[in-house]
Formats: C-alpha cells, structure tokens, sequence
C-alpha cells in the first residue's frame, strides 16, 4: 500500500479529501494529515509517505522553497499540489521543481482522482526500474536536479543576507525547508565546501570590503561581519586570504599610493 499524506490549513478540504477518494482502489491508504506547513513537514518526516497533496499559499510558508525541499530530500516522493493559487508562472516553477499536478481549487473529484492514478503509475514506474537496477547491478546515478539546486541557492541568499548574526547550520536549513544533514550534503555536493567554509568565505568578502574605510578598527570589522572573537577572525582572515587582515589594509594602502603617483 502507498502511503499518503494530506497537507492543507482548511480542515474540510483534509477531511473530503481524505473520505471521499476510494484510496483503496489505487493501493493507497491515509498515512496522516496536518493543517499547516512546518506541521506537514514534521509528518512527511515521520511517515516518508509515497504520495502528498498539500497546499502552497498558506500562512507563514514559503511554497516553492517547501516544494524543492521536499523533492530534494524525498526524489522518490510524488507531490500534487492543491491550491487557489492562480499564478501561470508559479504553476510551472513548481512543475519544474518536480510536482506532478497542479491542481487550482475548487478541484473536483475527477481531477484529484486523475493526478492519484498519475502519481501511482509514476510510482510503479520508479519501482519496475529499481527493481531492474537490482537484478542487473547497474546503479540508478542520479544527477543534481532542479529542486536541490533550487534549495543552493536559496540557502547561499539567506547566508549573504544573514551572515552578520551569530547563523546556524540549523537556522538555514528550517529557512530551507530541509534537514540539516540534507542541507550539508547538498552544500558540500554543490558547492564543494561545508557550512562553516561557505559562511566564513562570505564574512571575509564582506571584511575585504569594510578594510578600504580606514576610519574602522580592525576589531569593530570583524564584529560586524559576525565574528564575536577577533583572535578566531584573524585565524580566519589569514587562512582564506593568506595574510592578516592588518597586512591587507596596508596593501591595499600602498597600492593607492602607487596609483596617485
């Protein structure tokens, strides 16, 4: 039996959905439900069902950034999507992102019932050429997809935009829609380098920057870009750059120098 999970901040629409379908009729079964989207994540988290309808335009939620998570973490998962969001070009991010249907509310019973027959015929399709993977011992490689790119570069803003606080792997990833161990593995597959060296090469840019106003210290710089110790900013500094941070000012110094001249 397919598992299934239903995602939508109207509890009558959960219910309908969740009574009227024949669910049996296609091998599938209720695995659980939830009113909104960080509660629906946690569900799809403990149950990892097979098929999800879920909204998008609920409060507090970032649809698309929901939708990549989800597919990135959970390839395999078949998502339709249920929404009064009316946006042609929101509906075909969210197809590229991997969905399967779109559906615009109100929906009826034919449609909802065509996108579970979609999502179960995707389903066995996964399922035949795993199993044939299996028997022949050629490995199903799996190149990046536009959910998991999508999520990059999501995560890469919200560090540029974020890293004068104290950030966190963990703080990301719940901005991201993602686990943090699925959020490091896609940071370190794509962008070759863990959190920690992401965010520090973002703190060193923007401290290359602030080092040409020679009206702020050294110190009151590294406070800005995130660092609450100047000993660990200038082990930083020093390792990314090459030199310490005094001695990049001073270059940047004589070079203005010989340009005046």
């Amino acid at each position: 039996m397919y598992k299934v999970v239903i995602i939508d901040d109207e509890p009558i629409i959960v219910e309908g959905i969740s009574r009227m379908v024949p669910w049996e009729k296609y091998g599938c079964q209720i695995a659980d439900t939830a009113n909104d989207g960080m509660e629906g994540l946690e569900v799809i988290r403990k149950q990892k069902p097979h098929i999800v309808f879920t909204d998008i335009a609920m409060p507090g939620l970032d649809g698309l950034s929901m939708l990549a998570g989800l597919k990135s973490e959970f390839p395999e998962m078949e998502i339709s999507i249920l929404t009064g969001y009316r946006d042609f070009d929101y509906a075909q991010k969210a197809i590229t992102l991997g969905v399967t249907r779109f559906l615009l509310k109100p929906s009826n019973m034919n449609e909802i019932e065509e996108a579970i027959e979609a999502m179960v015929s995707n389903l066995r399709t996964k399922n035949i050429l795993s199993e044939v993977e299996d028997t022949t011992g050629v490995e199903n490689c799996k190149t990046d997809n536009a959910a998991s790119s999508f999520i990059v570069n999501n995560a890469i803003k919200y560090i540029e935009n974020n890293y004068a606080h104290k950030l966190t792997l963990s703080e990301v990833a719940e901005k991201t829609y993602i686990s943090q161990w699925h959020l490091s593995k896609l940071l370190n597959r794509h962008m070759g380098q863990n959190f920690s060296e992401i965010l520090n090469n973002i703190r060193i840019k923007e401290a290359k920057k602030l080092l040409k106003d020679p009206s702020l210290r050294i110190g009151d710089i590294a406070e800005k870009v995130g660092f609450v110790d100047m000993a660990h900013f200038s082990r930083v500094f020093k390792k990314i750059i090459g030199i310490s941070a005094n001695e990049y000012r001073n270059s940047i110094s004589a070079n203005d120098i010989k340009s005046d001249e």
